[in-house]
């Protein structure tokens, strides 16, 4: 036997009765109000499966948002350090340019009290041997410069020019130990010789007598004897005075007054009183 088959409604048929079953829906929402409330409850019902359903977008949408919220953050360190480092190397450079400004403040505050006419000149080069206290500026003939030129910076007497070369000069500091030079006590005006030791922050006074009025505190100046360097210039402040009995001369160290080892920027003193005579400069 050949299988029944019941034919349905038609395409347009059943598009006729969706469209009357939703009429009725309608007009069955609007006049009655049990409908609504209905439709509230399940509202209210299907609520939380909504909110189940939401869940896999939200947490995606989470782990998207702390991922590129990661590596934001990652992003702005980096950069942040990187600028912190920049920052920090500027502050560091503000700082030496600041420190050279009063530096080269108070060197021209110390030439402006001066008789004698200076020049500026900037330490290019120290001398290798630790024995040699020696540095190069980068002054030489062509800026007027001659040997046995004193020189000072901002606090006092550095040491002299001894080689001259067209463009840079070599210059021996006061404390040398092959250095010496006459000086006074700015108290008093006795005389002596101080003589370097090869100490930055030392030179001796030789062959001063035990009755010698001198004391700690003492400010030595240059004499003038010899007429290298001119009188007046600060040269270094006693440290120590130690008197021996049984001894003829006392032993007087002093604390040289410029920055020798720390001064960058110098004044090239071009004395009035410039001759061609010899001064105390080697023992």
């Amino acid at each position: 036997m050949k299988p029944l088959f019941i034919k349905g409604p038609s395409i347009g048929a059943r598009l006729l009765i969706l469209s009357v079953v939703a009429l009725v829906l309608i007009f069955t929402s609007q006049r009655l109000g049990w409908v609504k409330d209905l439709h509230a409850n399940l509202s209210a019902i299907a609520t939380p499966f909504y909110w189940v359903a939401d869940i896999p977008s939200q947490i995606f949408q989470w782990s998207d948002d702390n991922i590129r919220s990661r590596k934001t953050l990652i992003s702005d360190n980096k950069r942040l350090v990187a600028e912190t480092l920049l920052l920090k190397a500027q502050v560091q450079r503000l700082a030496s340019l600041e420190a050279e400004n009063v530096r080269l403040r108070e060197l021209l505050n110390s030439s402006a009290i001066l008789d004698d006419s200076v020049l500026v000149a900037e330490m290019v080069g120290v001398s290798p041997n630790p024995l040699h206290h020696q540095i190069i500026v980068n002054k030489g003939k062509e800026d007027g410069l001659y040997v046995g030129q004193p020189v000072i910076d901002a606090l006092g007497l550095m040491g002299q020019i001894i080689e001259v070369g067209p463009l840079h000069s070599r210059v021996l500091l006061i404390t040398d130990a092959t250095h010496a030079l006459p000086v006074q006590i700015n108290r008093n005006g006795v005389r002596s010789v101080a003589e370097g030791v090869g100490l930055f922050h030392e030179l001796i006074l030789q062959h001063v007598a035990a009755t010698t009025d001198i004391k700690v505190g003492d400010l030595l100046v240059s004499s003038g004897l010899g007429q290298r360097f001119p009188v007046g210039y600060p040269v270094a402040v006693v440290t120590e005075v130690a008197i021996d009995p049984g001894q003829a001369f006392a032993i007087v160290k002093a604390k040289p007054s410029a920055a020798l080892n720390r001064s960058r920027h110098v004044l090239l003193v071009f004395s009035n009183r410039r001759q061609g005579s010899e001064t105390v400069e080697s023992k």
